[in-house]
């Protein structure tokens, strides 16, 4: 509940337990075994967040939040609390929430969606459970589409441009480094693994603006935004990446704002450990830097786990409100494990922290907030207030309607799918293939015309030398009948000179040597 411009948690004897917006910003923890009362902490934080005009994100991992926009039903367990901790007379009322669903897989919600360029190699490297030298060829990828100027919304432009690194890799790689092409098989079968597990639905758009977050309604309380991760959770690296970016868009959008009188935003991140596990060195050190400093931005992030073991300790010194549900302390493991909670809070001299901490009951835990000075009380033993919401899952018929008259529907309902690498490669693939039939096309016409123009000029080189033949035949035709004449003359000459028949027959021999030795010289011979 919001009462005194203060957040109420819980009872403390007597004692009324606050959180103060003005240090909500400062993170918290909510943990304890299953079963605790985790979920009714959350929601009771949330709601009073809400009330106070504060956006809440919420993680629904077991679909038992979604009922935070109905009113919440009474039963007679909940009104002997109610009763015992005298809240009647503190003003409390059932009441409903402004709330937006989402859902990854477009099912329970409005379809929540990023591009791949959002995303980035580091987070997307996770989602894809790349190794070390995998991630950084996807780092030189997405080097290269930003050199190129192209844009990476979804999984198939990231594999065209996979397949166009692959193709050009001995060149690329004399300018970003080695790429293997074993190292692009890897990765290009991890996304079509990611394909089949819905992958192709998140990475689209129209991509979430975070900013439509940041929003209240008409009586001034701020809008819920629930994500519903039953489906969600069964893929863990793929939820807590995802959670993960959400913080850094948070990180990378908002300005820095100081101390504010209450945050900007808060987010629940339930199954907290998922965030961490399997979690590269560098990915870890991104985490707590965006810890520490999205505190300076506004935004509050409280962390839903069974165990404070499951949150690093470079985050876990963040926590400045802490909820400590009961641990189960049955093995050596678990006994160091609420040992390590226990000390974990400043001591209260009115009780032993750890005998208290495993002796809890439903409802019940260990709280230390700050103070209007920043400085962490002294754990107390509290009773959590219930939450004014509808606790379970909410009808079908009741979510559709709260989905479709949500003002966002119109905006991200529609999906759309704009120019990028994709279609920027495929256009440049059929030019070079257009390109390539060209001088296919003018390479074989130029053979052509070469081997048409030997053709001419063999048939042109035949004709001229018929036309020789023809001329010499005729030449000699003509120097056959002129010599034959001079000799015949010559021949007839001598016989008459000579005289009677061996003038005739040395006449015509001389005539028929003249002839020939007149032709031999005319041709050669």
């Amino acid at each position: 509940m919001y009462q005194d411009k203060k957040i109420w948690l819980g009872m403390s004897g007597d004692e009324k337990v606050y959180i103060y917006p003005r240090m909500a910003n400062r993170h918290g923890m909510i943990a304890g075994a299953t079963g605790t009362g985790k979920t009714i902490t959350l929601k009771v934080l949330a709601e009073s967040f809400s009330d106070c005009g504060v956006p809440v994100f919420l993680a629904d991992v077991k679909g038992d939040l979604a009922g935070m926009c109905r009113p919440g039903i009474i039963s007679q367990s909940l009104q002997e609390r109610i009763d015992a901790m005298g809240l009647e007379r503190e003003g409390f009322a059932f009441d409903s929430f402004p709330t937006t669903y989402w859902d990854v897989y477009e099912q329970k919600g409005l379809p929540l969606r990023t591009t791949i360029s959002e995303m980035g190699p580091l987070l997307l490297s996770r989602i894809l459970e790349l190794n070390d030298t995998q991630s950084d060829i996807l780092t030189i990828i997405f080097k290269i589409a930003d050199d190129e100027e192209l844009l990476l919304i979804d999984t198939k432009d990231l594999k065209a441009m996979i397949q166009y690194v692959g193709e050009n890799a001995k060149e690329l790689t004399l300018k970003y480094g080695n790429i293997t092409k074993p190292s692009l098989g890897a990765i290009t079968r991890a996304i079509i693994a990611l394909e089949s597990e819905g992958g192709e639905l998140f990475f689209s758009e129209p991509a979430l603006n975070i900013a439509d977050w940041f929003c209240r309604n008409r009586e001034g309380k701020g809008v819920i935004q629930i994500l519903d991760c039953q489906t969600l959770v069964n893929k863990p690296t793929m939820y807590a990446t995802f959670l993960l970016w959400m913080l850094s868009e948070l990180f990378e959008l908002l300005p820095e704002a100081g101390d504010l009188d209450a945050p900007k935003m808060v987010f629940f991140f339930d199954e907290a450990h998922l965030l961490f596990n399997s979690a590269s060195k560098t990915l870890l050190t991104k985490i707590e830097q965006v810890v520490k400093l999205i505190r300076s931005k506004g935004v509050g992030i409280y962390f839903v786990t069974q165990s404070p073991k499951d949150i690093p300790d470079g985050v876990l010194a963040q926590l400045g409100n802490k909820v400590q549900h009961a641990l189960h302390a049955y093995t050596p493991s678990e006994q160091r494990g609420a040992k390590a909670a226990a000390q974990s809070f400043r001591v209260n001299p009115d009780f032993d922290t750890y005998d208290a901490l495993i002796n809890l009951g439903i409802g019940e835990a260990l709280v230390s907030v700050l103070d209007e000075s920043g400085v962490p009380t002294v754990v107390k033993k509290c009773d959590i207030l219930p939450p004014q919401s509808q606790m379970g899952a909410l009808d079908d018929d009741i979510r559709e309607k709260q989905i479709k008259n949500n003002i966002l529907y119109t905006k991200y309902n529609d999906y759309f799918d704009r120019d990028s690498a994709y279609e920027f490669l495929e256009r440049m693939n059929l030019a070079n293939a257009e390109a390539a039939e060209e001088a296919r096309l003018a390479a074989a016409e130029e053979k052509q015309r070469q081997k048409e123009e030997a053709a001419a000029q063999k048939a042109e080189e035949r004709k001229q030398a018929a036309s020789q033949r023809a001329v010499k035949s005729a030449a000699k035709s003509v120097a056959n009948s002129a010599a034959g004449t001079v000799g015949r003359e010559l021949g007839n000459t001598i016989g008459k000179t000579v005289g009677g028949s061996f003038g005739k027959k040395l006449g015509g021999n001389v005539g028929a040597a003249l002839g020939r030795g007149i032709i031999g010289t005319l041709f050669g011979r």
